[in-house]
């Protein structure tokens, strides 16, 4: 049996695709129809805890001016701006846009795999078409001459 990838997340062999995630995900190659590949939205989850924490940080640069003064509070909301803009900076761009390998298996469209990763995610894309492309049945001369 040849292995075409082989990684934390998914096996490809001649005969199987295997996807690891949270519950195995087993398919076998011969079944698999219509293989296509989709880009799911841009998800931008980091910038809601990175609004929230800027508006705590002025929401206390402003206690501190009602507090200690107006002295204090320039300075508290000179500091929650500058630590508002880094954790925006760092958290708030965070972006990641899933990619899925999606086909017809016994007869229902499925989710073969996805992951966020392009890289690994063209990897083992890559390896199943080349599963496919040796599983398909071959031709002998007499069928080639009839076509």
């Amino acid at each position: 049996m040849r292995t075409y990838y082989r990684g934390s997340d998914a096996l490809v062999t001649d005969d199987y695709f295997i996807w690891r995630a949270t519950a195995n995900r087993i398919f076998a190659i011969r079944e698999l129809r219509g293989i296509g590949i989709t880009r799911g939205p841009l998800s931008s989850s980091g910038q809601a805890p990175a609004l929230a924490i800027g508006a705590g940080l002025l929401l206390l640069a402003g206690m501190s001016w009602m507090l200690a003064g107006p002295t204090v509070g320039y300075t508290a909301t000179a500091a929650a701006i500058v630590a508002g803009l880094m954790v925006i900076s760092l958290i708030g761009r965070r972006t990641a846009r899933q990619w899925h390998l999606l086909g017809m298996y016994r007869g229902t469209v499925v989710t073969i795999y996805s992951s966020p990763d392009e890289r690994v995610f063209n990897q083992v894309a890559r390896a199943l078409r080349r599963s496919l492309e040796n599983a398909a049945p071959t031709r002998d001369r007499n069928d080639l001459a009839n076509a």
